[in-house]
């Protein structure tokens, strides 16, 4: 993959990426695999933190009752107390790029997940997300992808922060691309498209630039639609 395509591939990899993270937490099992729990509600009495209730979580996702007992499962196997920490999630990523590094990747796709920024991932902020990022419409996975890019939530994306999100994909695989990706070639592209989204040149982009562009770039919509409805 040359750098023409990376535009696509930093908003596309989140989705990618987070498939392998959740087949490595063991959530992609068959759903008949898991029978209907006795239980009214989530399991948790061996737990740290306490999930909201499946009533409140079907209402703020897309799944299903049956859907997110069969990731609470998952998740739980994984992380008995209920959380996912910096550290752990980048141990995570890294087992799926060795010879490349993807913690400032990770670190940056940590913090997009982690909603009330506590330094962990909850399962409501991990269920949420993956609701949007599987089954949201395009404007919510756009609204998703904004987020990852607005590295200080000011509501605003800069070209340095472009840069630092293209420069950490590029980092955890663009030097194993063929062919090979020049060191100076993320800052170009970059250039290039900051400039294709900053409409009025005010040198920051907006959600509604960001939107807007990314709806008019048929390769970027056609890869939103890619891991819908794949549990």
């Amino acid at each position: 993959m040359g750098i023409q395509g990376m535009e696509l591939f930093a908003i596309a990899v989140v989705i990618i990426l987070f498939m392998a993270v959740l087949k490595q937490f063991g959530i992609f099992e068959p759903m008949s695999s898991f029978e209907e729990s006795s239980d009214s509600d989530l399991e948790l009495s061996t737990v740290r933190h306490q999930p909201e209730g499946l009533d409140q979580l079907q209402l703020q996702t897309k799944f299903t009752r049956k859907e997110l007992q069969s990731l609470y499962r998952g998740f739980k196997n994984e992380c008995p107390s209920g959380m996912v920490d910096e550290e752990t999630f980048k141990t995570i990523y890294s087992q799926f790029f060795p010879q490349g590094d993807a913690t400032t990747y990770a670190h940056f796709l940590f913090n997009a997940f982690d909603m009330d920024r506590n330094g962990s991932i909850r399962f409501e902020d991990f269920v949420i997300g993956l609701s949007v990022l599987l089954r949201g419409s395009v404007t919510e996975k756009l609204n998703w992808a904004f987020n990852l890019y607005d590295i200080n939530k000011d509501g605003y994306v800069t070209k340095e922060e472009m840069l630092a999100i293209m420069t950490s994909i590029y980092d955890m695989m663009g030097r194993y691309t063929y062919p090979c990706v020049r060191d100076e070639a993320p800052s170009e592209h970059v250039d290039k498209f900051f400039q294709k989204m900053d409409k009025n040149r005010d040198g920051v982009v907006t959600i509604e630039e960001f939107i807007e562009t990314c709806q008019k770039d048929e390769n970027i919509m056609n890869s939103m639609q890619l891991f819908e409805n794949v549990i």
